[in-house]
């Protein structure tokens, strides 16, 4: 599939870019774009990067462990040999 942009200015940016990075056109094009990409899904909320993990995470099955302060406390308590 191709892509034809028809704007002498973004010919004109892919060129100096290309000229820059020693490239082509479509390779200057290429990267320009995965780094826009890049920038932009970093800008979202951490709430919203975070679901793929957070879903993964509930997926586990429950372990029956109750996590309290009794439990570290317990933790705190176990000696080294």
């Amino acid at each position: 599939m191709s892509l034809d942009i028809r704007d002498d200015e973004v010919d004109r940016l892919a060129a100096q870019l290309a000229a820059l990075t020693r490239s082509t056109k479509t390779e200057a094009v290429r990267d320009a774009l995965r780094r826009e990409l890049t920038r932009v899904r970093s800008e979202q909320p951490l709430w919203l990067r975070s679901e793929p993990l957070r879903n993964e995470i509930a997926a586990y099955p429950d372990t029956g462990v109750v996590i309290d302060k009794a439990f570290f406390d317990e933790l705190g308590d176990e000696t080294v040999d």
